[in-house]
């Protein structure tokens, strides 16, 4: 390749990255679309690690919740904004009362938020989940899955299947809309090979 050709190459290369750049932001420089992402269904879900508490209380910081330790189980991940919110208090609510026929007794489900494991003990008490809540405060999880924002993560739901694979997801989970909680249901059931 000739230098006039790399130059050109490289400067088409620089205006592609660049115009998405100038695109988002708007006035006062912030962005005016986020661009999210995460695993798409059929692609491996991204290992993980996070610190995790029940309605009891705090897991041993030496042992936190790591994702390849369920393997051979359904996994639902739902990524939520904050602990004790309306919206993802109605959310976690619905998980808990409707758990078996969301769910089964097979299906591990953990809520992910940037709330600190303190905090979510007394969230899982109040509404008495029988699920635990894992901490991420830096959205470091919530990045891989295309669930970070800006001060709190977005509204989220990831089927992961037993090989380890995303089965379902939904980058708009809609807390207070019953469809939603329906096609989480037929997910979970599809993982389960039902």
């Amino acid at each position: 390749m000739s230098s006039l050709a790399r130059s050109l190459l490289a400067a088409l290369v620089a205006l592609t990255l660049a115009a998405p750049l100038a695109a988002q932001k708007g006035s006062g420089g912030n962005p005016t679309a986020l661009i999210v992402s995460g695993p798409d269904v059929g692609r491996p879900a991204p290992a993980f690690s996070l610190p995790w508490a029940t309605k009891e209380k705090v897991g041993p910081a030496d042992a936190p919740y790591e994702l390849w330790r369920d393997r051979g189980k359904t996994v639902v991940l739902a990524f939520f904004p904050k602990d004790f919110t309306s919206g993802c208090t109605a959310e976690m609510r619905t998980f808990a009362e409707q758990y078996d026929s969301l769910f089964g007794p097979d299906v591990v489900v953990l809520g992910v938020s940037r709330d600190s494991v303190e905090t979510h003990v007394r969230f899982a008490s109040s509404l008495n989940l029988p699920f635990r809540l894992l901490s991420d405060p830096a959205q470091q999880v919530a990045r891989k899955f295309g669930s970070a924002g800006e001060e709190y993560m977005r509204r989220t739901v990831y089927v992961i299947g037993p090989k380890g694979n995303v089965t379902y997801r939904n980058l708009q989970f809609n807390a207070l809309d019953p469809k939603h909680y329906a096609q989480l249901a037929g997910a979970v059931k599809s993982a389960n090979g039902g």
